[in-house]
């Protein structure tokens, strides 16, 4: 039997781009460790840990839990995300013997390579069988009768003016209902939908008609439940980051040229 163990940190959206890798790598006994917010979001796995309760963050930097060790030791085989930058860890699992590949975190800016492709071409030599490259998160949720807006992001600069959202919100009220959404860390949003738990927000947006947003985490997470979306791209390459799935339309609002924010 092979016990392998998969580490994965990063926020939502660069989680959910590597969904097909982190399925494709899966073994006899599978574990992943993840960022603490994306651990309701891994569904295929023996057991789900989030990175910070294991203590790996304070290896190398002070003594970690005794039975760190232990656990790291008795995988057959580990991939992680996580370290690929710091040489100092990653020569820290060599002298312990791990049996580790690390990966890099983040895709470059390659033309046409988007992030879901790089992410399952960096374990395809790990792998017996590629899972396809669209992220899918299940939730057996029956579509009902209103649209869901999240008009944030991580950077603001990836933000549509939010005034844009409202009177796109006008003309859509007049053939569904709106619910307007917000993350804990967003900013105040008078109405807003807010769920914590990313799998039953997850659950939440599948039953939604349609979806729109920014280039986000929870755009990603809406399009990995099938959900219609319509993805606003400002300063980010959609052709790396765009949220993939069935039913997934992606529309720029700023040209290289004159930064509008008209929709193209």
């Amino acid at each position: 039997m092979v016990r392998r163990l998969v580490i994965r940190p990063g926020a939502i959206g660069d989680f959910i781009v590597s969904l097909p890798a982190l399925e494709s790598l899966r073994t006899d006994y599978f574990e992943v460790w993840v960022s603490s917010a994306n651990v309701p979001l891994v569904r295929f796995a023996d057991r789900v840990r989030s990175i910070a309760s294991t203590g790996l963050d304070l290896l190398g930097i002070t003594d970690p839990p005794a039975n760190l060790m232990a656990e790291l030791r008795s995988f057959d085989s580990i991939v992680s995300w996580y370290g690929a930058n710091r040489p100092e860890f990653r020569d820290l699992f060599d002298s312990l013997g791990l049996p580790c590949a690390f990966r890099r975190a983040l895709p470059p800016a390659q033309p046409g390579v988007h992030a879901a492709d790089y992410y399952l071409d960096q374990v395809r030599s790990l792998c017996n069988n590629l899972a396809n490259a669209t992220p899918h998160i299940e939730c057996n949720v029956p579509r009902r009768d209103y649209a869901v807006i999240h008009p944030f992001s991580g950077s603001a600069k990836k933000n549509w003016p939010l005034e844009k959202f409202h009177r796109m919100a006008c003309g859509l009220q007049q053939i569904m209902p709106v619910h307007w959404c917000a993350g804990p860390e967003d900013p105040p949003l008078a109405g807003a939908v807010r769920i914590d738990d990313l799998y039953e927000l997850a659950c939440w947006l599948a039953g939604a008609r349609l979806y729109i947003g920014n280039d986000s985490g929870i755009t990603h997470l809406a399009a990995a439940v099938g959900t219609p979306v319509l993805a606003l791209f400002g300063p980010t390459d959609p052709a790396i980051w765009a949220p993939r799935g069935p039913n997934v339309r992606v529309m720029c609002w700023r040209s290289r040229q004159t930064g509008s924010g008209a929709l193209q």
